[in-house]
């Protein structure tokens, strides 16, 4: 059973207190649920963490970090925020609370850098958030910068997540333009990869190629390489097995369960086309050498955030994948068993909003973000 924390107890004064913009019942295969609106009015939100007093913290694309209460109170920007790059796809992106936030209080933001010029890359900093009636981020540091640097406004990737032993995995993208996406199968850059590191930013001795003396020259940070723009991340809660999903281009959008130094194909094979329809790469789904997906869609749904239920709340949904939709706006429910994905049922469309963050909230209910001007955070739980 889940521990009623100050977080469930929180939800609990809340929900009792008159209904907010939205709330609707919607029949599914398994249960009926109910989805409210817990807030509204954050401008395109990114990431969402839950702090142990229970609000929510939640980034802002163009570059704000804001503390909302369960009532819906949105707070003013917490200061000492990294400046971010907020062009086209660009800005402040995922945030995650340290493994020991209660004891540290660090946090990790991922966001879009600019360089020289015009170019950009994914960068992750991290402070320390002060306690306070004006909260702050002091002490920031950045721990990770993706290099090289590219003139882009896309493909950021950016999910970050810890894993049992506490390394931080940061899944990337290969910022988009054909000139640079190759680099993706390139082991000297970041672009397209999953990245593993400490969290004070240094190489763990056991990655794949951080040996200095590698014979493929490889950057010590990279864990698998291959992919696209990964926008998704999450540790299977039974295998501790890091997940992660990506966007394809006209069709191809992936679930893969990143092994180091395997290499998943991009853009060498993909079960989609161009935007202008031409074959990707060899024109072929696969290849020898490269790693299947364990599962895809065509046409693309658009993946953003993604989560393992594991809550008391719906107990029809324990072990299920939840995936967020932007192109097509949904919820996404995959059925999982071992490294396979069994079965799926798409979840919400009538809504028509575009989920960017998907999060199992202490309390056992599943939380989205939508991405709009007026962005919301949506519950769901259990209708009685």
């Amino acid at each position: 059973m889940i521990r009623r924390s100050a977080f469930a107890l929180a939800l609990a004064a809340t929900l009792a207190a008159p209904a907010f913009a939205l709330e609707r019942t919607f029949d599914t295969e398994k249960v009926k649920i109910r989805v409210e609106t817990v807030a509204e009015g954050l401008e395109h939100p990114w990431g969402l963490a839950f702090l142990p007093d229970g609000n929510f913290l939640v980034t802002e694309r163009p570059g704000f970090l804001r503390i909302v209460t369960p009532d819906g109170d949105i707070r003013d920007a917490i200061y000492g925020v990294p400046k971010v790059d907020a062009r086209g796809q660009g800005g402040l992106l995922d945030v995650m609370l340290d493994p020991d936030f209660e004891k540290n209080r660090l946090v990790y933001l991922s966001y879009a850098e600019r360089g020289e010029g015009n170019e950009n890359g994914t960068a992750v900093a991290r402070g320390h958030l002060t306690e306070s009636m004006s909260p702050q981020l002091k002490n920031v540091e950045v721990i990770f910068r993706q290099q090289p640097k590219e003139p882009s406004t896309l493909h950021f990737g950016s999910r970050l997540v810890f894993d049992r032993e506490g390394h931080l995995f940061i899944a990337l993208g290969e910022r988009s333009k054909t000139e640079f996406r190759g680099q993706a199968q390139d082991l000297d850059s970041h672009l397209g990869k999953v990245v593993r590191i400490w969290p004070d930013g240094t190489v763990p001795e056991d990655n794949p190629f951080a040996d200095p003396d590698n014979a493929a020259g490889a950057l010590p940070e990279i864990w698998s390489y291959g992919h696209r723009n990964q926008q998704g991340a999450a540790l299977h809660p039974e295998t501790g097995a890091l997940w992660t999903h990506e966007h394809g281009p006209r069709g191809g959008d992936e679930v893969n369960i990143p092994k180091p130094a395997h290499n998943y194909g991009w853009p060498l094979v993909s079960y989609g086309t161009n935007y202008d329809l031409t074959p990707v790469g060899t024109g072929k789904s696969s290849m020898e050498g490269v790693v299947e997906p364990v599962h895809y869609w065509v046409p693309s749904i658009g993946p953003s955030g993604m989560a393992f239920y594991t809550g008391d709340e719906i107990p029809e949904w324990q072990g299920n994948l939840f995936v967020g939709g932007l192109a097509i706006p949904q919820l996404a429910r995959l059925t999982v068993e071992g490294e396979e994905v069994v079965g799926e049922e798409a979840l919400l469309k009538d809504l028509g909003l575009r989920i960017r963050d998907v999060a199992q909230g202490p309390d056992g209910a599943i939380y989205l973000l939508t991405d709009e001007e007026e962005g919301r955070i949506l519950r769901i739980t259990k209708a009685e």
